[in-house]
Formats: C-alpha cells, structure tokens, sequence
C-alpha cells in the first residue's frame, strides 16, 4: 500500500535529493530521454518550497519515494512557460500550473496518477486558482527511440477533463541521454477550468 504526503517548505528540502534522484530516473525513459542532474534538479524542486504557491505530492513505499507531483501558480513560473499565455492576452491570475508527475513504473495502473492530478486541483482551489494547465513535449512519431509499445497520455488526460491547447506552445531545452549539449523542445498545453 503506497502513502501519499504533500511536502512543503523544510519537510520538501530534507527530500531534494531523493526527489531528484526520482525525477532523473523517470524522465530518463521515452518520450523525455532527459539527462539528469542532480544538482539542477534540487535548484529546481526548492523552487516548489520557496514559492508561496508551490506544491508537491509525493507517493512513497515504505520510506522510498516513488512518485511525485509538482504544482504552483502559473505567475511564480519561469517566463518562458508563462510566455504562451502572455503572448496570446491570456490572463495568468487564475491558473495553476503542474511542473510534471513522475511514478516509477512498477507502481503505474494502481491509481496514483489519478490522486495526483486530485490533489493538485485541490492545492489550485486552496490558492485561489480556477484553471489548470500542463503541458508536454512532442517527439515525431518516427524517433527512433520510439518504443514500439508506447501509448501517449492523451486518453488519461482528458477522462481527468483536460484538453489539449495547440494553439499555446512552448519550447522547454534539457540535455537528451548521449547528447553533448542541450536542445529545444517543443511542447504543447493541456487546460482545465475547475468546477465551482
């Protein structure tokens, strides 16, 4: 039985290494073939414990971090994410955005993913957000990293009452595995207006 807990300011800096060592293995599989490193990511996760929006769930098994899940305001975020809304006369006051959500395989399909997006809207409506948004990058079809069994998140996005946004792109860089250096990577945006 996994046991979620929401970290926030001394609680989620005692867990960056964890947390980052998490995130590097996840994001190391199709389709974000990321090059972790550990340091970037503890700079990036303290983000969440310094914000005064920010937000992480994390699911353990026993003491070991599993999964996790990141969220904040969408006007806490760096300018190239906001940049999208801005650009098209968006207003960013009522949205939330969720940074990613990372489980290791062997715990997928139990429910966790579902608790997560829960639990981010929840800490959306706490801080007075109406909107929630992510986004995710976009490989072509023919990648030759591609593995042939891969189903998108698209089904499991929009029965949690996403849709996906075109028209608000982005260009999110990060090292790919073997790469020497880092390359832009187009992304697209998934909303949802929360019910009242």
């Amino acid at each position: 039985m996994l046991r979620m807990e929401d970290l926030s300011g001394s609680a989620l800096i005692a867990r960056l290494d964890d947390l980052a060592r998490l995130r590097i293995e996840v994001f190391r599989a199709w389709p974000y073939l990321y090059e972790g490193d550990v340091e970037y990511e503890r700079g990036y996760l303290r983000r969440y414990a310094e914000a005064k929006t920010g937000y992480i769930a994390v699911a353990y098994d026993g003491d070991r971090a599993v999964g996790a899940a990141t969220a904040l305001a969408l006007e806490e975020e760096a300018d190239f994410v906001r940049a999208p809304f801005i650009e098209a006369g968006m207003d960013i006051a009522p949205i939330y955005y969720f940074g990613e959500s990372v489980l290791l395989p062997g715990y997928r399909g139990q429910g966790v993913g579902v608790d997560f997006f829960r639990r981010r809207e929840a800490a959306a409506r706490r801080n007075g957000k109406t909107i929630c948004c992510f986004c995710g990058v976009q490989r072509p079809a023919d990648h030759p990293a591609r593995p042939a069994d891969y189903v998108p998140l698209d089904a499991f996005w929009r029965k949690r009452g996403y849709h996906q946004r075109p028209d608000l792109r982005a260009g999110f860089s990060w090292k790919d595995i073997g790469d020497d250096t880092a390359t832009e990577k187009p992304m697209i945006y998934w909303m949802r207006e929360l019910p009242a």
